[in-house]
């Protein structure tokens, strides 16, 4: 069984869906592995490097996707869907919600697609978890973009010139890429505090160093049954504008996390908070791929705005591309491993993570969401 690995074209996309050690895991399972040249550029793995590890490396203008039985990537776009062999399978960053037009061409074409964004959060799929390889990244350099822009230390300081005080970080939302935000502002010195609707990660994040922020609401308020944050009633957003906005004016730094999946990001930080703020205030936005939990973020930029520098930035983790490949390689290697025995891929349907992450099969959009909202579209 053929597997292919496509070079990104995505603009400003370094990432790589496999890199020399995935290809290795997966060639020593009996898959034989193409490269295109250079695929690993960005991520400074090399093609020499592919080759030891048993890929061929296919040169450009050559087949590749058209001949694979699997094809792997970060993102498909519909110049790659249009390639790809009918009958086969493609897994990677698909947006399904957000792409329903190549989700139905998938379908046309008889393209099994599965979405690493779907992978649903159980014990058995942690390996496979791209989404929470990708927040850690994003959390990690959340923290050093800030650190960067700021016009102060994150540390405290003892000097000739006297003491100088830590920097003062709210990192709003404390999942994969909040903790790791905290974390890493924690090592750089600072004072950090967090904001969550959910009560649960309080443990987390003060384990971390950080002081959890705790505004009195329930599990059952707060969190749905996968574990992610829910949005809440408007009486209950008020209050948390309100205790947000409180600790705004005395930070230095705010790194913003909070995403509902399948909705818009919620605005927590308002544009009359944003004035409140000291000038040289800092605020890395994550959620800027839904919108922004900033009200003046622009997503994919940064700003000055009344002297708060805000970040928008959608691709932190493609800045890191030798280590978010590495971890997304594993995320993939494992997801393939898991469905495949002998080098053959299998899609079981009562398996409940090939299940829960598959787009479309069989000619068909079978991902119910997306099916729906698909026909929504058509009747519209």
């Amino acid at each position: 069984m053929v597997i292919a690995v496509p070079k990104e074209s995505a603009l400003g996309e370094r990432r790589v869906a496999l890199t020399n050690d995935g290809v290795k895991a997966l060639v020593a399972d009996g898959f034989e592995v193409l490269v295109r040249h250079e695929a690993g550029y960005g991520a400074a793995v090399g093609n020499t490097a592919y080759e030891n590890a048993g890929a061929r490396v296919v040169p450009e203008g050559e087949p590749l996707v058209e001949l694979a039985d699997l094809t792997v990537c970060v993102n498909a776009d519909d110049r790659l869907i249009e390639r790809l062999k009918p009958g086969s399978a493609i897994i990677g960053f698909l947006d399904p919600a957000g792409n329903l037009s190549s989700m139905a061409r998938l379908a046309e074409r008889n393209v099994t697609s599965l979405s690493m964004e779907l992978v649903p959060r159980i014990s058995r799929a942690q390996a496979m978890d791209a989404l929470s390889s990708m927040s850690t990244v994003a959390g990690y350099k959340s923290v050093v973009l800030a650190a960067a822009s700021i016009p102060k230390f994150f540390p405290m300081l003892m000097t000739a010139a006297g003491s100088i005080p830590p920097a003062r970080v709210l990192v709003i939302g404390a999942g994969v890429a909040g903790l790791q935000a905290i974390a890493t502002a924690r090592r750089l010195g600072a004072v950090v505090e967090a904001f969550d609707v959910r009560p649960a990660v309080k443990e987390q994040v003060e384990s971390l160093g950080g002081k959890f922020v705790d505004w009195g609401l329930t599990t059952e308020e707060a969190e749905d049954s996968g574990g992610y944050a829910k949005e809440v009633a408007a009486d209950t957003h008020a209050h948390e504008l309100r205790v947000i906005g409180e600790r705004v004016p005395k930070c230095d730094v705010i790194i913003a996390t909070a995403l509902i999946p399948g909705r818009p990001a919620p605005i927590l930080i308002t544009e009359e908070m944003v004035r409140g703020m000291v000038r040289g205030s800092v605020i890395v936005d994550l959620a800027a791929v839904g919108g922004g939990n900033c009200e003046v973020t622009k997503p994919g930029e940064t700003i000055d705005y009344h002297g708060v520098t805000i970040i928008g930035s959608l691709d932190l983790a493609s800045s890191m591309a030798t280590h978010s490949s590495r971890m997304y390689s594993k995320n993939i290697t494992a997801f393939v491993k898991s469905m495949s025995k002998d080098g053959v891929l299998t899609v079981d349907l009562d398996d409940e993570v090939i299940a829960g992450s598959l787009v479309t099969h069989a000619g068909k959009i079978v991902h119910a969401p997306t099916r729906l909202a698909f026909e929504k579209g058509e009747s519209s």
